[in-house]
């Protein structure tokens, strides 16, 4: 058998193997540092996500009661008279709304009281049916503000007031809860801010608090003073 050698041809030297794998190394660290950095930016519009769904989810609940506030069956036999839809004196960041409700798996009349409250960050919900006091649940965590804000009508014309008479309803013609007493509130400013879980410490040096913000008026026009 011949034999056939290739003087010419040179194969790969030591030199060239160490510069072709310091090359390759500075691609995966390159390519592994683009990961991170988009894992991080994942993580943190994840949490962005799940704060601004988490707050808009507990708005929710708290508008649809808020809806329901005053709300009376009129009915000859319902035992309950709804003359006022929270229950007083109101409050900055807590609020008891009052509404009737017919159950229909009963079937009877039932008298809910329903109140939310802030403490340690966490707004909490509790609701009352008949004079007995259901466990409270949290709606959200990580609560920075919940604050209630009320549109009063106190001259009885079915109109929120005008507070500072320049013919608008506008910011300025909300009032503080010490300011409300006994007047008759027509509507009801809700702000609600949260923050993402600050145990991961990209999220907590990146992503703001999340706020919302809602006013809802009360539907039910057959609400007086109450006395």
């Amino acid at each position: 058998m011949r034999i056939q050698s290739y003087p010419n041809r040179k194969g790969i030297t030591l030199i060239e193997l160490l510069v072709a794998l310091v090359i390759c190394g500075l691609v995966v660290a390159g390519i592994y540092r683009v990961f991170v950095a988009q894992t991080k930016a994942y993580t943190i519009q994840d949490h962005v996500v799940e704060v601004q769904q988490n707050v808009r989810s507990a708005m929710e609940i708290l508008l649809r009661d808020l809806r329901m506030a005053g709300y009376d069956d009129d009915n000859a036999l319902s035992p309950y008279i709804i003359t006022d839809p929270i229950l007083r004196p109101v409050a900055q960041n807590s609020i008891t709304v009052i509404y009737e409700y017919y159950n229909t798996d009963v079937p009877q009349y039932e008298k809910h009281e329903v109140a939310y409250s802030l403490s340690a960050s966490q707004l909490s919900r509790q609701r009352t049916v008949n004079g007995v006091a259901g466990s409270s649940e949290s709606i959200l965590e990580n609560v920075d503000a919940f604050t209630l804000t009320y549109g009063v009508d106190a001259n009885e014309d079915g109109l929120m007031d005008d507070q500072n008479l320049d013919g608008n309803i506008d910011e300025n013609d909300w009032v503080q809860a010490a300011s409300v007493g006994n007047t008759k509130v027509m509507a009801i400013r809700v702000l609600l801010t949260a923050r993402p879980d600050q145990t991961n410490t990209d999220v907590q040096k990146m992503v703001s608090p999340r706020s919302l913000e809602s006013i809802v008026t009360f539907r039910n026009l057959f609400l007086f003073r109450p006395e």
